[in-house]
């Protein structure tokens, strides 16, 4: 059936049509049934009926579907409902525990980024990873679909390097600073970062406080070759652009799936070109990681993917067991690094990022890395490099501009320690939590100020300070503290 497009100014939040009820009846399609619209190339999408909005010869389209099929108004598609696709077909295989093959993975991968399958199949699909688990050559099988799907990059320079850190822990903002050390010392790094999806903030979210991090790949490569460095997020960059649409998904379902994890962190390290990477997994009471057993059983599979393909792995085990640095929320942890930086503090995010930079270095077999990394550091090397990155990112010098514009949430409200005593555990979970009830990443300004960590603290102290720009969310906070009580003092 040939039906004129009519865009809509709606953003659906996933790949939707508009249905007038009659031409629905014709084509025996329902609400949430997917149809194909074949434009300049084949989609598919939900159905939404609306009997006043479209005409009987129209199908309205969601903003999502009109950045993808980029038509006017007006113009004519074929649209027919939609059979069962071989991907969602080989969705179910994994839905039902079976074993997928390199072309099966491959198959399912590229529909992904084609936009050729459901959100809701998407979660099927990270919901059985989930639940059903897959063999480890499935993990190498998946990592390698993302890879292909997307751009791979090459940098001029002797060592190309990146990190990660699986996250759990709140703040741990390490990774601007560990990058502005190493590409201070000659290290090249094309850093991209997701954008939160448990957290209180993503290392995405961070630095667009101050920079632009939305970049066409053209630029990316351009500053990289230039400054040694990016810290882009990599959603824009079409590096295993399939990754971005599953932990749009992971998000909205706040699930971690582990063969996910591993295969979304090294596609975007194989897909930067980086042949030296340094992955950090913190573990402990209230990480996402809970023992060493598990998080060197984590390790290890990252040591195996890195084997597959050549590269030169280091895996870190650090403390997950309380957060890291004292600000929680976009620009509270940017704060924080500028600090760090300026060799202010916060002691523990400073020395995990010196750790973390002297292990990379390391890594790509320069000497002296632990000198190195903290020389470049302390002397504002490292402050400086990061200043030209960011500079660079936004297309003028308007650092210290941006800096200077880091406002905090206009309600606030100083939380006091009630009894005298040592604080004994600090949940990353709660802290997070409070967090996004008070409004991150999404409010940027919003979040959480740490006054102590596991320390002895007495009656009447600060003990967090609590920013948002909502009296509603703020008092939603202070109901979570009450019930969830995310710090324990004895």
């Amino acid at each position: 059936m040939k039906l004129k497009l009519k865009n809509f100014n709606w953003y659906a939040g996933d790949l939707s049509v508009l249905l007038n009820d009659k031409t629905a009846k014709k084509m025996n399609v329902f609400v949430d049934d997917r149809i194909s619209i074949k434009g300049r190339q084949k989609i598919y999408a939900k159905v939404d009926v609306f009997p006043k909005l479209v005409k009987e010869s129209e199908i309205g389209i969601s903003h999502e579907l009109g950045r993808i099929l980029k038509l006017k108004t007006g113009t004519k598609v074929e649209v027919s409902s939609s059979e069962m696709s071989e991907a969602s077909l080989l969705i179910k295989k994994k839905v039902e525990g079976k074993t997928l093959s390199q072309k099966e993975f491959n198959t399912v991968i590229s529909e992904i980024v084609h936009n050729n399958i459901t959100e809701s199949e998407i979660a099927f699909f990270t919901a059985a990873e989930k639940l059903n688990g897959m063999k480890f050559k499935e993990t190498i099988a998946l990592t390698m679909a993302m890879v292909k799907t997307g751009a791979i990059l090459k940098f001029k320079g002797k060592y190309t390097a990146n990190k990660h850190c699986i996250g759990g822990v709140a703040g741990n903002r390490t990774t601007p600073i560990t990058v502005a050390i190493c590409a201070a010392v000659g290290l090249t790094l094309p850093k991209t970062s997701s954008r939160a999806i448990t957290s209180a903030s993503g290392t995405a979210d961070v630095i667009e406080t101050i920079s632009d991090v939305e970049l066409p790949l053209k630029k990316i490569i351009k500053i990289v070759n230039e400054k040694k460095a990016c810290l882009a997020w990599g959603g824009s960059l079409g590096l295993a652009p399939s990754d971005d649409k599953i932990i749009q998904i992971e998000r909205l379902l706040n699930l971690d799936v582990e063969p996910q994890l591993l295969a979304s962190v090294m596609s975007k390290k194989i897909a930067t070109g980086a042949k030296h990477i340094l992955i950090d997994i913190p573990y402990g009471e209230g990480a996402k990681i809970q023992t060493e057993k598990a998080a060197k059983s984590l390790g290890r599979k990252f040591h195996k993917i890195g084997k597959s393909f050549n590269l030169k792995m280091k895996v870190v085990y650090t403390d997950g067991t309380q957060p890291i640095g004292d600000g929680f929320g976009p620009v509270l942890e940017m704060i924080d690094i500028i600090k760090v930086f300026q060799n202010k503090g916060p002691e523990d995010l400073k020395e995990k990022s010196i750790y973390l930079a002297a292990e990379l270095i390391k890594l790509c077999g320069i000497k002296n890395s632990q000198t190195k990394a903290r020389e470049a550091l302390e002397s504002g090397k490292a402050y400086e490099k990061f200043k030209e990155i960011i500079n660079a990112q936004n297309g003028k010098n308007n650092f210290e501009e941006r800096r200077s514009n880091l406002k905090l949430a206009k309600f606030k409200k100083i939380i006091r320690v009630t009894k005298s005593g040592k604080i004994i555990k600090i949940s990353n979970k709660g802290i997070n939590n409070l967090c996004r009830i008070l409004g991150t990443p999404e409010t940027i300004s919003a979040g959480v100020y740490l006054h102590k960590h596991l320390d002895k603290v007495k009656k009447g102290e600060r003990l967090l300070t609590l920013y948002t720009e909502s009296k509603t969310k703020m008092r939603d906070a202070l109901k979570f503290l009450k019930e969830s009580e995310p710090i324990t003092i004895k």
